[in-house]
């Protein structure tokens, strides 16, 4: 089913957020519809820095490739501001798009950008940003791929600004509203009744960050169509890997943390071992004959 036809659904989608083709592929066996490819969380796994627009446009693209070559879930793809002017927008949209994304997300910071809940944020003028999204719609070759126009003024500008350049950059044409990082239920439910009747809204859980936590059914009732989680497995992951880390180096040997962890076997039944054996093999059957 493609994100349009989620979209399309009832119920809220849930993306969770990944970060290469194993987390992807365990997202997508533990039964998500969709998938969040985060910015932030590729320049924590791949470079342990923060986002700070320190990952480039070829970084993504081929992070892309690689977890479309892997599962088949449809990809929501964090753009950031398009890694420059409108011109950029459109080698970021066709690039991706030829990678396997399947929704696009564009940001009206400005170059370098931040993670949504950092402080210190600067903003490109909302003229340019239409720009930005008319020039992503131009660029893209399949209607299906979504463009999701995101404003980070409210952190910049204010929530009443928010509003007015979320209007804009709907009526530039966006498929999905991406409001970053309002501060209270208050805020989120203003934005519902603003928009969530002409165009689907994307919420943003951050643990720890600027907005409120609220599962998905508070989401829903709300009027939000997708929410993501963009960088919780990260914070797992280094979570549980500073316990792994710390006791085997103390203790010599990971006997402590087995029941924390797969082996061998555990691994390579996850990640199809077998089957991709038996494949191989099958090809080269053929090459006796």
């Amino acid at each position: 089913m493609s994100l349009r036809d989620l979209l399309s659904e009832d119920d809220l989608l849930v993306a969770p957020g990944i970060y290469d083709s194993l987390s992807g592929l365990i997202a997508t066996q533990s039964g998500a519809k969709a998938v969040y490819l985060s910015g932030a969380s590729i320049a924590y796994t791949r470079f342990g820095r923060s986002d700070i627009g320190l990952v480039s446009v070829s970084e993504v693209n081929d992070t892309i490739a690689a977890i479309t070559d892997r599962i088949c879930t449809p990809i929501i793809v964090d753009g950031d501001n398009g890694f420059g002017n409108a011109l950029n927008v459109q080698r970021t949209v066709r690039s991706f798009e030829r990678s396997g994304a399947n929704a696009i997300q564009l940001e009206d910071q400005s170059f370098p950008k931040k993670c949504g809940h950092l402080d210190g944020k600067k903003l490109i003028s909302k003229n340019e940003m239409v720009g930005k999204i008319h020039a992503a719609l131009d660029a893209r070759t399949n209607q299906s791929t979504l463009i999701i126009a995101r404003t980070d003024a409210r952190a910049v500008e204010g929530f009443s600004q928010a509003i007015d350049r979320a209007r804009a950059y709907k009526e530039a044409g966006a498929d999905v509203l991406f409001i970053e990082a309002p501060r209270s239920m208050d805020e989120m439910r203003k934005i519902c009744a603003e928009f969530s009747h002409e165009i689907p809204l994307l919420a943003n859980m951050v643990e720890g960050g600027k907005t409120p936590s609220a599962s998905a059914k508070d989401l829903d009732n709300l009027g939000y169509k997708i929410v993501i989680f963009p960088g919780g497995a990260v914070r797992a992951i280094s979570h549980h890997m500073q316990g792994y880390y710390s006791g085997l180096l103390t203790n010599g040997n990971n006997d402590k943390f087995s029941g924390k962890m797969h082996d061998f076997s555990g691994l390579n039944d996850l990640i199809g071992t077998k089957d991709l054996i038996e494949l191989g093999a099958k090809y080269e059957d053929k090459g006796n004959k």
